[in-house]
């Protein structure tokens, strides 16, 4: 049975010598799912001296920190999800400051330091603005984790370079760690860290290893004890267990199921009635069926029945639908409401009348311009869907687009797509597989390297290129090309022929949305449709024919009125030296 990942914690807070105790703290464990597809989350502010309001922005960064974090979206990273709450904190403190009667005095406002650590599955996620630390003690060594972002004018003063509320952006550091079963990570403010020495941490943190809240109290005394005048605040947190590598609880539970029995038609399971087979792949069989409570035609995916020992595909296959429940938008296929128990290993999807975009342009071999910018435009909102919540399609192929009955475009298939907020729980060290087509394939991907929006942008430049033309930008070379040196020698074939006379600006936006090097691709989908509509100024400049093309009378009165100037000062030079 798969572990989970459980903790020790020990904190201790103090005001010290002052009459406010300006450090807040907090921690988060939360139950599952979301402990598996979001972590623990540990977090200490310190309030600056100077500041009288600190006290509330210590206890509104760390509050809001704890609670926004839990509502980003599961699809999220941990680095997207705690920096996008960490921003909005900060940008909320900015305001306060320049609102209130210390807008022009920024170290007497709503400012605080901050450090945070997310646990998720075997990783641990720093987050860190200001003088509080974070450690981490393996055995007796305890290393500091953090970077003090402090500026020292002396021996004796200095003040923050950077901190919660301070700008208007925020500089926030960002780092991660692999867990080991036994790590102790301490987080700590001045007022302690200070005072007392790491020689006291570790040992007390050692002695005191059944009660960490014991220790984090000695460490506390300690550091009064050695003349600390500051706040004290110190939390310890030991990690006890760690969840398997290959444990997915978010699909789990699912993968438990039995498979059904070979499909036929007019066979009963679950409240669906199978009608039809719709495809069948390697990967997947699909059917329509019908809902027998609402009478909706819907489609169900079955796995393929050379795959079902294979553990990771089976977590994939039912991922689809966890994925789909996630995404909101009408360019993408939609998830069937979940509103009885299921039995079986299977995913039930909306059906869609029409046909995939792959027999659409056997339809239509030669479609004019407006028709293709038209489909190309929806599946780059399906995808923007996607992207927005850091997942890549990477299998985005004409097969896996539909056109229904309306002309609206919706993707289909999200078997391949890579979810970055679960690629976290999987094991880093592993080679990043090639799930995508190899036809519509980013170069990157054949280089073993994890892609990014740009990689599904080459997918879609490459679905557009074929529709005007028919045919494959590199043809098959692409996929042959698994070295930057091979890569390089790709050459791309210009869609503008005789038979298809596209704008050369329509050309140059193809080639650059599908260059083999992604850096030179566009960077956002909106660029890319932009450009298709739009004659972009650089292309322009850069296909304009040369002048004897565009007027040829204009060329040869400039050619003319060249050589009568020409001839003009030869007969002057001539004429001077007689």
């Amino acid at each position: 049975m798969s572990q989970t990942l459980q903790i020790a914690i020990g904190l201790y807070s103090d005001k010290g010598h002052k009459e406010v105790n300006q450090d807040y703290h907090g921690i988060h464990v939360p139950k599952e799912p979301q402990l598996s597809s979001k972590g623990v989350a540990i977090a200490l502010a310190d309030g600056i001296s100077t500041s009288d309001v600190s006290q509330i922005a210590s206890q509104s960064a760390i509050n809001g920190f704890l609670a926004d974090y839990y509502c980003t979206s599961e699809a999220w990273s941990v680095k997207h999800s705690a920096q996008s709450v960490l921003s909005a904190t900060n940008s909320w403190l900015y305001a306060q400051t320049r609102q209130s009667h210390y807008r022009y005095e920024k170290d007497k406002g709503y400012v605080c330091t901050l450090s945070a650590i997310v646990l998720k599955s075997n990783t641990a996620h720093l987050f860190h603005v200001g003088d509080t630390r974070i450690y981490r003690l393996r055995g007796h060594d305890l290393e500091q984790l953090t970077e003090d972002h402090r500026y020292w004018v002396s021996n004796e003063q200095s003040y923050l370079a950077r901190a919660l509320g301070i700008n208007q952006n925020l500089d926030l550091d960002y780092r991660t760690q692999t867990l080991e079963q036994g790590d102790i990570f301490v987080l700590a403010t001045d007022g302690v860290y200070e005072h007392a020495s790491p020689q006291f941490i570790v040992q007390a943190i050692h002695d005191s290893a059944q009660d960490l809240d014991v220790a984090a109290k000695c460490i506390v005394n300690e550091a009064l004890a050695q003349g600390s005048e500051d706040n004290l605040t110190i939390q310890i947190v030991r990690i006890d267990t760690l969840p398997s590598r290959d444990a997915n609880a978010l699909t789990q539970h699912l993968t438990e199921l039995p498979f059904l029995p070979e499909l036929d038609a007019r066979m009963e399971f679950d409240g669906y009635r199978i009608v039809r087979p719709i495809h069948a792949s390697h990967r997947s069989h699909a059917f329509l069926a019908v809902d027998k409570e609402t009478a909706e035609q819907v489609v169900i995916k079955v796995p393929s029945t050379e795959l079902r020992n294979d553990p990771a595909y089976l977590e994939r296959f039912l991922l689809e639908e966890w994925i789909a429940r996630r995404i909101n938008n009408p360019h993408v296929m939609k998830p069937c409401a979940i509103t009885r128990k299921r039995n079986y290993q299977y995913i039930a999807m909306e059906y869609i009348e029409g046909q995939t975009l792959s027999q659409w342009m056997r339809d239509h071999p030669k479609p004019d311009l407006k028709t293709v910018r038209s489909i190309i435009e929806q599946i780059a909102k399906g995808l923007q869907a996607f992207h927005r919540l850091e997942m890549l399609h990477q299998d985005l192929r004409p097969e896996n687009v539909m056109i229904d009955s309306t002309g609206t475009v919706k993707i289909i298939d999200f078997g391949s797509t890579r979810v970055a907020g679960l690629v976290e729980l999987e094991d880093s060290d592993s080679p990043a597989p090639i799930l995508g087509t190899e036809q519509y394939s980013a170069p990157e991907y054949f280089l073993g390297e994890n892609g990014s929006a740009r990689s599904d942008i080459f997918s879609l430049g490459v679905i557009a290129y074929q529709m005007l033309t028919g045919k494959l930008p590199y043809g098959a070379q692409v996929s042959r090309s698994r070295t930057k040196a091979a890569q390089r020698k790709l050459h791309y074939d210009s869609a503008r022929t005789e038979k298809r006379p596209i704008p050369a600006w329509v050309d140059e936006a193809l080639a650059k949305a599908v260059h083999p090097d992604p850096y030179k691709r566009y960077e956002e989908l909106s660029e890319f449709i932009y450009d298709l509509h739009h004659p972009n100024q650089a292309f322009l400049n850069k296909t304009r024919p040369p002048l004897l093309e565009r007027s040829p009378v204009a060329f040869w009165k400039t050619v003319s009125l060249i050589l009568a100037v020409c001839l003009g000062l030869a007969l002057y030079k001539l004429h001077t030296l007689t």
